[in-house]
């Protein structure tokens, strides 16, 4: 399987579905019409049943990324696909073929799978320890560190210039 940067945002999209909101952790996914819409976007049937294979893969990806868990607990989420060759021009690929309603969750397996492979390293947990969403580091140098600059980024260095400037002042004062 190839993995896109389509199916490499979908993935992380995933990932990032459980954020924390105003310090309370959400999930995005957690309303059925919500998480209609998402599988429905994102080429799935949008059925309860493939809503909770879809779950189950991100809450195992998710601890798989965070280190919480073996790469190996992501077996179980593929017993049962088999693989098919296609031949074109191009050549001969296999296709995998879950079940319909394993068709997201298997994909979402695979896409890390083939990130793993060819970007070893780059999806990992935002630094920001408050945060619960994922980055995909796509720079040269491989240093990226939050989620977003915007958000955790920013965060972050303004809370360690505070952290800074607060020890600084409590050094004069002895």
């Amino acid at each position: 399987m190839e993995s896109g940067q389509a199916e490499q945002d979908t993935l992380l999209e995933l990932l990032n579905s459980t954020p924390v909101a105003d310090g309370s952790p959400e999930d995005l996914l957690a309303d059925p019409g919500a998480a209609r819409a998402w599988q429905r976007a994102h080429g799935g049937s949008g059925t309860a049943a493939e809503r909770r294979h879809l779950l189950e893969a991100r809450d195992l990806l998710q601890r798989v990324v965070r280190g919480d868990v073996p790469a190996t607990a992501l077996g179980p989420l593929l017993e049962g696909v088999t693989s098919h060759p296609r031949v074109d021009a191009g050549g001969v690929t296999w296709e995998p073929r879950p079940p319909a309603d394993r068709r997201l969750a298997v994909r979402a397996v695979l896409t890390w799978g083939v990130l793993q492979e060819l970007m070893p390293g780059r999806l990992r947990p935002c630094a920001n320890e408050e945060c619960r969403r994922f980055l995909l580091d796509r720079s040269k140098t491989n240093k990226g560190r939050w989620c977003s600059m915007a958000l955790c980024g920013n965060r972050m260095k303004a809370r360690r210039h505070y952290e800074r400037t607060r020890r600084a002042a409590a050094r004069q004062h002895d």
